[in-house]
């Protein structure tokens, strides 16, 4: 093997050493899940899919359009705080992460947390919930009570905010630059 290739391992590993685990934020309907995909192919980690990991009882109850409590979220939380744990590599979480409290929670994991902020209007927010209401449990009534919820974590550090109406590929290029810039500082 030409030495330049084992450079070339040597540092892509050392890279993969470095980086670090990203949450796709945002109200339902902002994108995350296709943001998430995304920027999960673009670096190579690991997409944890945070709709993959509510319980059939909080499903039941978003599907019947009853919100969430925090403590029917904490259960939840703690999952995504164990896989991003399960982690030290990096992945790409997705999960609406609302409230500061929720944030600081998911940080707890990982002190280096960064957040991808996809911000998006209550009207753009409902028309794409409810153009996919057939093919997710996620009930059209509950994107006001997610605005409601929603603390917005602009201005906090390691937040990275983008309007959720750009196209998949700039948000996935977008993130994917930004990630690059906190590991270059490792």
């Amino acid at each position: 093997m030409p030495p330049f290739f084992e450079d070339y391992w040597i540092a892509l590993s050392k890279k993969m050493e470095a980086m670090k685990s990203i949450v796709i934020m945002g109200v339902a309907g902002c994108g995350k899940s296709s943001v998430g995909a995304r920027v999960a192919a673009a670096t190579g980690m690991p997409l944890v899919e945070g709709d993959d990991h509510h319980s059939p009882a909080n499903r039941s109850k978003m599907q019947q359009g009853i919100a969430l409590t925090d403590a029917d979220r904490e259960g939840w939380l703690a999952t995504l705080s164990e896989q991003i744990r399960l982690h030290p590599q990096g992945a790409v979480v997705t999960c609406s992460a609302l409230k500061r409290t929720y944030r600081d929670r998911l940080r707890a994991a990982a002190p280096d947390l960064l957040f991808a902020f996809l911000e998006i209007s209550r009207t753009d927010a409902q028309a794409r919930v409810t153009a996919r209401a057939a093919s997710h449990f996620f009930s059209t009534s509950l994107v006001d009570n997610q605005f409601a919820t929603l603390q917005s974590p602009t201005g906090e550090a390691g937040v990275l905010t983008l309007n959720a109406m750009q196209p998949l590929d700039d948000l996935q290029a977008a993130v994917t630059a930004w990630l690059a810039t906190y590991e270059e500082t490792l």
